[in-house]
């Protein structure tokens, strides 16, 4: 394996380090409506687990309230048991046409709780990034072993391993800073 190969692998990984992170972000609360909120949530329809997303449409009307209109009139209440089993803390008010979900504010101690799952969320997301940094430097020095690459260009390879980790960590803490400043935000 050349190093351009191993170095486009481990941008790749890195990505969807990130991306994951994004999605995990999407679905904390922040005292805001989001669709993300209800992404997770599968409700019993007609004995199948299914996520609400393929059953509904599912809009944000303003920016404190989520908005879930059923497709199937049969599916309201297996859509609105579902949201309350759910641990997002919501209550559902359904009309028998479309079923709203209020987003209340958050608390102070929510808050803090909060943010401290999105640090969380952050550190998984630097360490997934550093894994795959181990990774691709083995591989290289691996390639090194077996004559592949010479010394030099092991050198260049891991110090550009090096930059892309640094890149990755750095935007990391900048969405993890941003996410913080959102929830904390009244």
């Amino acid at each position: 394996m050349d190093t351009d190969t191993i170095l486009l692998e481990a941008e790749e990984r890195m990505e969807k380090a990130v991306a994951s992170l994004e999605r995990d972000f999407g679905k904390l609360r922040t005292g805001r409506a989001s669709t993300a909120l209800v992404d997770d949530i599968k409700a019993d329809y007609y004995g199948t687990p299914t996520p609400i997303s393929q059953m509904a449409s599912v809009s944000t009307p303003d920016s404190r309230t989520i908005a879930i209109q059923p497709w199937d009139k049969g599916g309201m209440s297996a859509v609105e048991k579902a949201i309350l089993k759910s641990d997002l803390g919501l209550t559902p008010i359904n009309d028998g046409k479309i079923i709203r979900v209020a987003i209340p504010p958050l608390t102070e101690e929510r808050r803090k709780d909060l943010v401290k799952v999105a640090r969380k969320y952050g550190e998984e997301a630097r360490v997934a990034v550093r894994n795959i940094r181990r990774d691709a430097n083995d591989s290289l020095k691996k390639a090194e072993k077996d004559k592949e690459i010479t010394e030099d260009q092991l050198k260049k390879a891991s110090e550009s391993v090096q930059k892309l980790t640094d890149k990755y960590v750095a935007g990391i803490d900048a969405k993890c800073a941003s996410k913080e400043k959102e929830i904390m935000e009244i």
